[in-house]
């Protein structure tokens, strides 16, 4: 029975590029993340993927591959608001169950259209109404199959703007030509523990007892596994997300400690305005700085803090500084800078600083201790009740007139820096994260 349509649209950000600017159109594209030679591609079109170039390639290799190739720095927003449309041309025809990522969602299918040809003629709709609608560069390959693990495994067979059926009935043989990382969530170090249970192959791990593949995964995702790669239906599981937070690599003109720090302001304003409009607390917060690499390792630090229950800017931001100044600026030529609020908590299960703070604890992140410093400042700087409506007002102004009408001072020098980011299983909010 065909549960599952797994919709893909192929190479996004570049598709994006191209759709929105004819000149791009049957070019070579690298998208990359900074305007710099020493940055890498986060995308290629499948013209600059015929020559080589792909998802990691540096900016001076593709130029080598390719001395013609557009380098074209990623807009992170207009990926975003294409991805809306993309779903609700999708929606019209096939309601989409879930969104998996930026560029993937998926169908249920249902009644009639379970049977292959009424699948296929979906599928074709949909593909067919996506271009019509969004444009000739944004083309989909489309998966169909019992569950959504086959139906994304049949949307990777044909690329580009390709559509491919696995019945029940053709398993297991339509996936022996697959290796065990071409499944969603099998990455190297899932592979080195198949490896030590002797599973190296696809059809390996089709043959694997189902108790062995609980081993491997170290629970019942493997048995889940064992199910899914036979057809067993599953649903998507009710995930709550335990954190949030934003990075940024700096540009050469920021890769200094003022710029670092700056950059750090401007993301945790984000991540603090993310914690209001989502409604949930953080408990602890994090920042990590990545520098130049030296002899072939990645030099950096990370500082974290006990921050109570809070979704305060300022609080948040005077907890960055406190971090900051407890060796993460003495860093050199930093490269890569990160902001993590950890703990969430619901709205609901609030319950604020019952006991005060712990003053010791507080002084010590002041003075700088150890790597990995773990204390309370919930705090030294924290909140006022009145606060809470000067931060909504904040909230209500920049969703309303656009990001940046009004922030923290503190901010200014990173206010064109550290734009929104597209993680790989998150779409960001177009309101709160421009």
């Amino acid at each position: 029975m065909l549960r599952s349509m797994f919709v893909d649209f192929n190479s996004y950000f570049a598709s994006v590029e191209q759709q929105l600017n004819p000149a791009l159109r049957g070019r070579p594209v690298g998208v990359v993340p900074v305007l710099a030679e020493t940055s890498c591609c986060i995308a290629a079109s499948y013209e600059a993927k015929a020559l080589g170039i792909g998802t990691g390639t540096g900016v001076a290799e593709a130029r080598r591959l390719c001395p013609d190739i557009a380098i074209v720095l990623a807009d992170h927003a207009k990926y975003v608001e294409m991805h809306h449309r993309a779903v609700a041309v999708v929606d019209t025809l096939a309601p989409v169950r879930q969104v998996l990522s930026i560029d993937e969602m998926e169908c249920e299918l249902t009644g009639r259209w379970q049977q292959r040809e009424r699948a296929v003629g979906l599928a074709e709709r949909i593909k067919a109404e996506v271009v019509a609608q969004l444009g000739e560069c944004m083309r989909t390959s489309v998966g169909i199959a019992p569950n959504t693990l086959l139906a994304k495994l049949a949307s990777n067979m044909q690329k580009p703007d390709g559509l491919t059926v696995i019945e029940a009935h053709e398993l297991p043989q339509r996936l022996y030509g697959l290796k065990p990382k071409a499944i969603n969530g099998i990455g190297p170090r899932m592979v080195q523990r198949l490896e030590r249970c002797g599973i190296h192959t696809m059809e390996q791990l089709y043959a694997a007892p189902r108790e062995l593949l609980r081993t491997a995964w170290g629970g019942v995702a493997g048995a889940e596994m064992y199910d899914k790669l036979r057809g067993q239906w599953y649903g998507p599981r009710e995930t709550v997300a335990k954190s949030l937070g934003h990075s940024h690599v700096l540009p050469p003109d920021l890769r200094n400690p003022a710029g670092a720090f700056a950059v750090l302001n401007r993301l945790t304003q984000k991540a603090a305005m993310r914690l209001r409009k989502q409604n949930v607390y953080a408990t602890r917060m994090s920042v990590h700085v990545r520098c130049r690499q030296a002899r072939g390792r990645h030099m950096g630090d990370d500082r974290a803090a006990q921050v109570g229950e809070t979704q305060d800017t300022a609080f948040l931001l005077h907890t960055l500084e406190q971090l900051w100044h407890s060796g993460l600026h003495l860093l050199p030529q930093p490269v890569t800078v990160g902001v993590q609020l950890h703990g969430l908590i619901e709205a609901g299960q609030h319950t604020g600083d019952l006991f005060g703070f712990d003053e010791a604890a507080a002084d010590a992140v002041e003075a700088g201790t150890a790597p990995n410093v773990s204390v309370s400042l919930s705090a030294r700087a924290a909140p006022a009740k009145d606060r809470r409506k000067l931060l909504a007002a904040i909230d209500t102004l920049n969703g309303k007139h656009g990001k940046n009408t009004v922030y923290f001072a503190s901010a200014q020098a990173g206010l064109d820096h550290a734009p929104m980011r597209i993680a790989f299983n998150r779409i960001p909010d177009l309101e709160s994260e421009r």
